[in-house]
């Protein structure tokens, strides 16, 4: 774990758009994505997601880990736009430390989404479910 840490921290040192948490949080991010695209039993090739799958998993693990703050953390990463994503991706593919099919393409991040619509406006807080209404005296 060690040695792909440095490799993430060199690679993100020597692009320099993009903070070293954000490669560190795509491959956070994986596993929530390969469950929501129902690929986390898969083995292989089949375990492969598309651009959009892995945003989906991205968007839905940055607000389960940041909530409404997503947008800003993304933001203070250096990720603008989905788009970025793609790019850390492609660099990491460069690097060697994923793999892509012949057919991905960075564009395929293209089709996002706002960020602050879905991370502020459409944040509904959960409370736990020991949480209930005070009691009266």
């Amino acid at each position: 774990m060690s040695e792909e840490r440095d490799s993430i921290s060199r690679l993100a040192r020597e692009d320099g758009r993009y903070s070293r948490e954000a490669y560190a949080f795509l491959f956070e991010a994986l596993q929530a994505a390969m469950v929501l695209a129902g690929r986390d039993e898969a083995e292989g090739s089949d375990r492969h997601l598309t651009g959009q799958e892995l945003v989906a998993g991205l968007r839905l693990e940055a607000r389960r880990k940041f909530g409404p703050m997503g947008a800003t953390v993304w933001r203070r990463w250096g990720i603008h736009s989905t788009l970025d994503w793609g790019r850390i991706v492609f660099l990491l593919v460069d690097a060697g430390m994923i793999k892509r099919r012949e057919e991905d393409t960075v564009d395929d991040f293209r089709e996002g989404f706002d960020f602050d619509e879905y991370f502020v406006e459409g944040y509904e807080a959960e409370l736990p479910a020991e949480i209930g209404p005070s009691p009266t005296a």
